[in-house]
């Protein structure tokens, strides 16, 4: 489990810092998809809580994910997860981005992701039930173009213009959600983590850009 970078610049694509840039995306993609697990947790136990470089924007959200997945256990955070992300009817919280895009899920910025996504010759698992605006699929999109070995696809060019489309529009604005809600605890800590996270890849596109 990679312990956050400070940096605002990227990498090259083989560096240590871009593998734990794609790592912290493969992460949270797994705390938004479900509850962590018992396996998870323990390795949260084990995680190193000192940042790399100090006075990083990731080292109090980070140090606080840590302090809240130790804090639970893996019941506790499935009934939270349930409480906030599914149940019957409508969840308490939506984690799909046409909802936040455009008020209503599978609106058209559902079918734009699905250009985009075969553009990049990428599928939908039809085994799972999210469809491919949920939160999770996208942090794992953004994990295979930073990580992957497709050089056509796997490249700067193609995180900022995926990010730019389909994250940077609405992600911090379900994190205010989460962090808002009286019920929310452990994701509370993941969303301000998520949020942080968010604002230093803005930033390093930002100066990609200038």
């Amino acid at each position: 489990m990679p312990a956050p970078t400070a940096a605002l610049s990227f990498a090259g694509a083989d560096d240590a810092e871009e593998l734990a840039r794609a790592e912290l995306y493969g992460l949270l993609a797994r705390l938004w998809l479900a509850p962590p697990d018992a396996a998870l947790l323990q390795q949260f136990a084990l995680a190193v809580t000192q940042p790399p470089e100090p006075g990083g924007h990731l080292d109090a959200p980070w140090s606080a994910l840590v302090a809240a997945l130790r804090a639970t256990d893996a019941d506790a955070a499935a009934a939270e997860y349930d409480a906030l992300f599914q149940g019957i009817g409508k969840p308490e919280i939506l984690l799909y981005g046409s909802y936040y895009l455009s008020g209503y899920l599978n609106e058209r910025p559902l079918a734009v992701l699905r250009s985009d996504l075969q553009r990049l010759h990428l599928a939908r698992d039809e085994t799972r039930g999210e469809t491919e605006d949920h939160l999770a699929y996208l942090f794992e999109v953004m994990r295979w173009l930073i990580a992957g070995d497709e050089v056509e696809h796997c490249n700067l060019e193609q995180q900022r213009r995926f990010f730019r489309t389909h994250l940077q529009p609405w992600v911090e604005a379900l994190c205010e959600v989460v962090e808002a809600h009286p019920r929310a605890q452990t994701w509370r800590a993941v969303a301000a983590f998520t949020r942080a996270f968010m604002q230093v890849e803005v930033q390093a596109f930002d100066m990609l850009e200038t």
